[in-house]
């Protein structure tokens, strides 16, 4: 006798066997998932970069969303090497200098941590945080070795996703960068990385709200921010720097030189030493200024 229902009993065999198989798991991330719903079938890293313009002008996203994840994507293909400072520009501190020195160097430069050389300055021993040197003050007799804590050293080639999950699993700020030949290329540290993905980091330094932006540093020198106004700069050092054709003294130091000035460099103008103290994103993020050095006079001969 047949079925009086093939059609029905046919339907119910499919759900049973639906039933019987295993759901099936999606092993997308939440990042994949996220971009296939913005803008499905992108095949090229520019063509998402793309995708995601465009899920902001849709309003999708926020636009800081769109920056942290361009940086990303971007910081994928990114080594230690494209993100740290030179060993030139590195601030080292000499383990055999006097306890005076040392605290000059770190109240001029306002570091957290600093590697420490001995005898050349490529022969990085430790990091010493700048917080550890008070007990020398209270302690002359402690030796500056007992607080160095171990450096970090990865090479030039190594990735900024692996390096910033280095960071996080080790607990660790900085790391010494080392070239092919094992000598030091330069440092990297986790602000460094993060900058790659939220943008630049303000910090206690970085924090002018309402201020000129010009700092009086405990050895008379100041520190200058970039941005800050020549107004500002010339009310609080007195001096009579040009304000005509721009408004900050980054601009000014800037079209002086004929580029940006690089870490380490110093510009002298108006009777005054701008000296670059940290640099982010291509632009002067503070100048160290001194009153610049009286021109030597000559003498008449016997």
């Amino acid at each position: 006798m047949s079925d009086p229902h093939p059609a029905q009993s046919a339907s119910t065999a499919r759900i049973k066997n639906s039933a019987s198989r295993p759901a099936t798991v999606d092993n997308r991330n939440l990042f994949q998932r996220l971009i296939e719903f913005i803008s499905p079938g992108v095949d090229s890293r520019d063509e998402l970069i793309e995708a995601l313009a465009d899920a902001e002008q849709r309003e999708l996203i926020a636009p800081e969303s769109r920056m942290m994840l361009e940086g990303v994507i971007r910081m994928a293909d990114m080594t230690a090497g494209d993100v740290m400072v030179a060993a030139p520009h590195m601030d080292h501190l000499d383990i055999d200098a006097p306890y005076e020195e040392l605290l000059h160097l770190v109240i001029g430069t306002a570091h957290s941590r600093f590697p420490v050389y001995e005898g050349k300055r490529d022969n990085i021993i430790g990091i010493l945080m700048a917080k550890d040197l008070l007990k020398l003050q209270r302690s002359p007799d402690l030796n500056l070795r007992t607080l160095l804590r171990p450096a970090v050293f990865v090479p030039e080639s190594k990735g900024l996703n692996e390096l910033l999950r280095d960071f996080r699993s080790n607990r660790n700020h900085l790391a010494i960068v080392i070239d092919e030949f094992g000598n030091t290329a330069g440092l990297i540290t986790i602000e460094d990385v993060l900058e790659e993905i939220v943008g630049e980091i303000e910090d206690e330094f970085d924090e002018k709200d309402g201020e000129s932006g010009v700092y009086t540093l405990a050895d008379g020198s100041h520190r200058v921010a970039g941005d800050a106004e020549i107004g500002a700069v010339n009310q609080s050092l007195g001096s009579q720097l040009p304000r005509d054709s721009f408004d900050t003294i980054g601009g000014l130091i800037a079209h002086e030189l004929g580029r940006v000035p690089r870490r380490g460099e110093a510009v002298a103008m108006g009777g005054l030493l701008f000296s670059v103290m940290l640099t982010r994103g291509g632009a002067v993020r503070w100048f160290k200024v001194t009153r610049a050095p009286e021109p030597a006079t000559e003498t008449d001969g016997a």
